[in-house]
């Protein structure tokens, strides 16, 4: 006969007597939940680990696509080149290409910073930033980060 789950928020431990052998099993209330791709565990004191940050894990081509984003803006500011499309010429690359990746110098500090750190949300990538822009808007930047981790 199968026991019972019971979510009584503490672990409950039951014995069984299998021909004089004594078998313990131990019942640890926890509900494991989908969040985007990944799987959480969910506390009995409904605390939930932060599951879309990753401890120091750099994003290599975010990182990468951040740092030359910054380099062509420079170029820009100095009068090097005049337009991405000149930037994309030098580049061999499609000036859309340039055109996105040269959005994410309009990011807040602070995304920068994490991005840096390796701590920015799991499911931001170089790929969602091509897919979605982000508002120029720093507070409202924000906002849609901090959706990341809800």
């Amino acid at each position: 006969m199968k026991p019972k789950v019971q979510a009584l928020g503490g672990p409950v431990a039951r014995e069984r007597r299998d021909g004089g052998q004594v078998k313990l099993s131990t019942f640890i209330p926890l509900k494991i939940r989908k969040r985007g791709a990944s799987k959480v565990v969910v506390r009995p004191d409904g605390a939930v680990e932060s599951p879309g940050r990753v401890t120091r894990q750099i994003d290599q081509p975010l990182l990468v696509a951040l740092t030359r984003a910054f380099y062509w803006q420079q170029l820009l500011d100095d009068g090097v080149v005049d337009s991405g499309s000149e930037i994309a010429q030098r580049e061999s690359l499609h000036h859309s290409t340039v055109n996105e990746l040269l959005r994410l110098t309009l990011l807040e500090p602070a995304i920068i910073q994490s991005i840096l750190a390796g701590q920015q949300p799991r499911c931001m990538s170089l790929l969602w930033f091509q897919r979605n822009p982000l508002p120029t808007d720093w507070v409202a930047q924000r906002e849609v980060v901090a959706r990341f981790d809800a």
